[in-house]
């Protein structure tokens, strides 16, 4: 299976402005994520989407390619990642190079562990899954299946409609978040589907020492106690 991993970075950060470059344990924080994709086996190519020729120069130093660079409609806060995938895979479509799937790693989730990109990758190929995302399990105390919500009589119910709630902590399902680290997706989903998420979705389970999805200050303190131990 031939694999594109996609780095996206745009410029124009408002929470901490310039996150992407900014130095976090003395290195971009863009250079935590080139760093695992470039250790990765499974992925036949890695390239940067940014619109800042700031962040292009630095992932280049790690040795990361930009083959364009992002256009401004694709580079705002409301931009969909997915039209950000089906952009870079039009780029080499143009060109004949085609991919089966797009491995997409957010610069904001900073700390994978070895060997963890290659790990998503053969799980979503052995599940045959049209998506992979990396999840963290949800504390009991925060499951689906005990959290409320008011009806229109100001009631609350609950929030996954069961008729009897569910008392013991032991009979929980598992419940997970997606944490930002690791997209892997079927490149006839995006295309057809127009999104990054289908029918068949598969995860791979993430370290919790390691979650830190940095879109605030505080965000950005965690990380940075993280990053002494990394």
């Amino acid at each position: 299976m031939k694999i594109l991993g996609i780095i996206p970075a745009r410029g124009g950060s408002k929470g901490i402005p310039g996150k992407n470059i900014k130095l976090l344990g003395g290195k971009p924080l863009l250079a935590y994520t080139a760093n695992a994709a470039a250790q990765a086996k499974l992925l036949n190519e890695i390239m940067i989407s940014s619109d800042s020729k700031d962040i292009i120069e630095v992932a280049e130093k790690y040795q990361i390619k930009a083959p364009f660079i992002r256009p401004a409609n694709l580079a705002d806060d409301t931009t969909p990642t997915v039209d950000v995938i089906k952009h870079a895979l039009n780029f080499y479509h143009v060109q004949k190079i085609y991919f089966d799937a797009v491995c997409v790693l957010q610069p904001t989730y900073p700390f994978r562990e070895k060997g963890f990109i290659d790990a998503c990758i053969e799980k979503f190929i052995s599940a045959g899954a049209d998506t992979l995302i990396s999840v963290v399990p949800v504390p009991h105390q925060y499951n689906p299946h005990w959290v409320f919500e008011k009806n229109e009589d100001g009631y609350l119910i609950s929030s996954t409609n069961d008729k009897k709630i569910i008392s013991r902590r032991q009979d929980l399902p598992e419940a997970f978040i997606r944490d930002g680290s690791v997209y892997v997706i079927k490149t006839d989903t995006i295309i057809n589907d127009n999104n990054i998420f289908a029918a068949k979705i598969t995860y791979q389970l993430s370290s919790p020492e390691w979650y830190v999805n940095i879109d605030t200050l505080d965000d950005w303190k965690l990380a940075e106690e993280k990053a002494e131990k990394y």
